[in-house]
C-alpha cells in the first residue's frame, strides 16, 4: 500500500462505518429487548450471533423474587410486581433473566436501568428459584444511566 492509497483509504473510514456498522455488542448504545426475539417468539439472528458475547440491554428492574438474591427480571416497561414464568412456553418477549455476581442492589422499578452480561439462549431452570428462562444474561452488572 502506497501512501495515496493509505490516505484515500483514510478518507473513506466514515463512509465504511455508515455502510458496515460495528455489530451492537460493540457499540457503546444498549440493545433493546424487543431485538433479542422475531415477532414468532424464536430468537433473533442478531441474539444468536451475540450468544456468547458480552451484550447490554436497557429496561427496568422488576421486584426481586427473594431478598439478597444474585437474580433479577429485566423489563421493557415498569412493572411493580416481578413476571414469573413456569414454562418457557409463556416466556413473554419483554423481559430478560438477568444473573449477576453479587447480591443484587435492588432499584426502584420505575427507574431505568442499563445491564451488561454475557448472553446465554435456551431453556434453562434455576434450581434456586424455579425459574424457567429461554434467555438470560450472566455474570451480569447494572447501572443507572
Amino acid at each position: 500500500m502506497d501512501r495515496r492509497q493509505l490516505v484515500a483509504g483514510l478518507g473513506l473510514a466514515p463512509l465504511a462505518r455508515l455502510l458496515f456498522p460495528l455489530p451492537a455488542a460493540a457499540s457503546d448504545k444498549p440493545l433493546k429487548l424487543r431485538t433479542l426475539y422475531n415477532k414468532d417468539r424464536s430468537f433473533s439472528d442478531l441474539a444468536k450471533s451475540l450468544e456468547g458475547s458480552r451484550i447490554s440491554v436497557d429496561g427496568y428492574m422488576a421486584p426481586p423474587l427473594k431478598a439478597d438474591s444474585r437474580f433479577f427480571v429485566l423489563t421493557k416497561i415498569p412493572m411493580s410486581v416481578c413476571p414469573f414464568c413456569e414454562t418457557e412456553a409463556e416466556w413473554p418477549r419483554d423481559i430478560l433473566a438477568i444473573y449477576t455476581k453479587r447480591t443484587v442492589e435492588v432499584v426502584a422499578f420505575n427507574r431505568k436501568i442499563v445491564t451488561s452480561g454475557v448472553l446465554e439462549l435456551g431453556t434453562f431452570k434455576d434450581p434456586d428459584t424455579g425459574f424457567v428462562s429461554r434467555v438470560r444474561l450472566v455474570d451480569a452488572v447494572h447501572e443507572r444511566p
